[in-house]
């Protein structure tokens, strides 16, 4: 039944409207929990246009998606052959400390979290109790994984586990078309091709039904709204405001490009690598048979012809003059979010929902997470709605104010200052409120779990602490220092990670041969 029926009808049929990769995750999430594939289930149907491609800014992910892949039943060797994907086991940031000019700096946000044998090393770490090695190296293995070109695991482990943790990079539009498949074919949902013309509401402002030129009316009880930054139901037809986060979050355009490799067996890369630029940054992820590349970069800041040539310039060093027959393509990016994101029955998944520039993958982190949250809560009747909605709403939004706090971390962090761009980021007054409290906090004294209380936040205590410290964050350990008397077991425990790190490299295979290995065997699943 539509709406408009009684609050204690039962939701029965449950529309998405809109493919992609959030189109398809929310659709194989919902018919998941809901069991669209039995007689009794809730029925989950996707609508989606055939004329319009993936945006498909980023390729990366993060480690929850192992989490989402197999609790949908997704073999991880088929999901590696057929979405193009190779591993992803940290951000590598580049040049984003000084400016290029000046001595090179890199750091890893690596997955791994950091070692804790029942002691917490980072302010042993302060007080130089591992010596020269970087925050990372000291806690961690996984840098030196990284930068050895090795692999997240080795092929006795089983699917979804790993030596170390991780992700994947992988291609988009063909991750898309694998959700699909396992969508019609394995949990039950039902996919039409139309465009979409129209949404009819009823008096009470819900939505009854979306008209679309190739399969008239479609009604349901219940909407999903994946169409992207148009936000065709929730924005532009229930009139659901946005808010605009470019005062803090400055980017607001990429320039992409797929760029193949030297040759076929070039080694691929375990991480994404960062690279900070004069009004931006450019991301270069690592797949089987290219690289997919792209500046994300301020329009305030440089001109669009310029955005492109700092692209060109950066693939001139790998790919030599080669850069300049690149095709290239712009894509602009609406920073912030709804100011509701469950409104009556609609709910907004991907980023008719909102979308922060692709710095840490947190744009399919984001909507996988709240595609989960409306699966598991999923109302059972419409009087159940509103409180979910009003719930739903006050979690997702404060997901998206501590993301931002997260990617603004990055930038006021730097201490460049060879342009505008970076010397604005660096700003105080520019910075949410919480953040500049946590810096001043955390200048005072290393950050606790204390910091981080809701178990809901994307990023916690483990994100920040690589990423402050590997962008050479200071606190002041000195009127702290008499509180931290187990010197000897953190030595101990710095010598096991380093331990640890020789023994990985004698064990792990390079990146691109366990892919191969991977392609031609499978995965164990027991």
């Amino acid at each position: 039944m539509a709406a408009g029926g009684g609050h204690d009808t039962l939701i029965k049929h449950v529309l998405v409207v809109g493919g992609g990769t959030a189109g398809w995750l929310a659709a194989c999430h919902l018919a998941k929990a809901l069991r669209s594939a039995d007689a009794t289930g809730v029925r989950v149907t996707l609508v989606e246009s055939a004329d319009i491609p993936t945006i498909g800014v980023g390729e990366g992910t993060v480690p929850a998606i192992r989490k989402s892949l197999q609790h949908l039943g997704i073999d991880e060797a088929d999901f590696i052959r057929e979405c193009d994907a190779t591993f992803k086991q940290s951000i590598k940031f580049v040049d984003w400390l000084h400016a290029p000019n000046r001595t090179s700096h890199a750091y890893h946000h690596v997955f791994d979290y950091p070692a804790n044998n029942g002691l917490d090393l980072t302010p042993y770490w302060l007080m130089g109790g591992a010596g020269n090695a970087s925050f990372v190296d000291a806690v961690s293995v996984q840098g030196q994984v990284c930068d050895a070109g090795l692999g997240p695991k080795v092929m006795t482990n089983r699917q979804y586990e790993g030596l170390t943790s991780y992700a994947y990079h992988l291609d988009a539009a063909k991750l898309a078309a694998f959700l699909t498949k396992h969508a019609t074919s394995k949990l039950g949902v039902e996919h039409k091709l139309a465009n979409v013309t129209d949404v009819v509401l009823v008096q009470d402002g819900s939505i009854q039904a979306v008209t679309t030129d190739a399969c008239g009316d479609l009604e349901a009880d219940l909407f999903v709204d994946c169409t992207g930054f148009s936000s065709l139901l929730l924005g532009q037809k229930m009139g659901v405001g946005f808010i605009d986060k470019r005062d803090t979050l400055f980017v607001d355009h990429a320039v992409a490009a797929q760029v193949p490799y030297a040759s076929p067996d070039a080694p691929i890369p375990c991480h994404t690598i960062s690279t900070a630029r004069e009004a931006g940054w450019i991301w270069d992820i690592g797949l089987t048979e290219r690289r997919g590349t792209g500046y994300v970069y301020a329009a305030d800041y440089t001109d669009h012809d310029r955005a492109e040539a700092v692209l060109r310039d950066y693939l001139r060093e790998s790919i030599g003059d080669a850069a300049d027959e690149v095709a290239t393509r712009r894509i602009p990016m609406r920073i912030g979010y709804r100011e509701k994101f469950w409104e009556k029955n609609c709910v907004a998944i991907g980023m008719s929902q909102g979308f922060v520039e692709p710095l840490e993958a947190t744009g399919l982190l984001v909507f996988d997470a709240t595609a989960r949250m409306l699966a598991d809560q999923f109302p059972p009747t419409q009087a159940a709605m509103p409180l979910l909605a009003k719930r739903f709403n006050d979690r997702v939004r404060n997901a998206w104010d501590r993301v931002i706090d997260f990617i603004k971390l990055h930038y006021c962090l730097s201490k460049r200052d060879d342009t505008a761009f970076w010397r604005d980021n660096r700003d105080e007054a520019k910075l949410p409120e919480g953040l500049r409290e946590n810096l001043a906090l955390w200048r005072t004294q290393p950050p606790t779990v204390y910091d981080f209380p809701n178990k809901f936040d994307v990023f916690g205590i483990e994100n920040y602490l690589y990423v402050l410290y590997g962008m050479g964050f200071e606190t002041n350990m000195a009127p702290l220092e008499h509180r931290y008397t187990d010197t000897a077991l953190a030595r101990e425990d710095f010598g096991y990670v380093r331990q640890m790190a020789d023994q990985m490299m004698g064990q792990l295979l390079p990146h691109r041969q366990l892919i191969d290995r991977i392609k031609q065997y499978g995965i164990q699943k027991v």
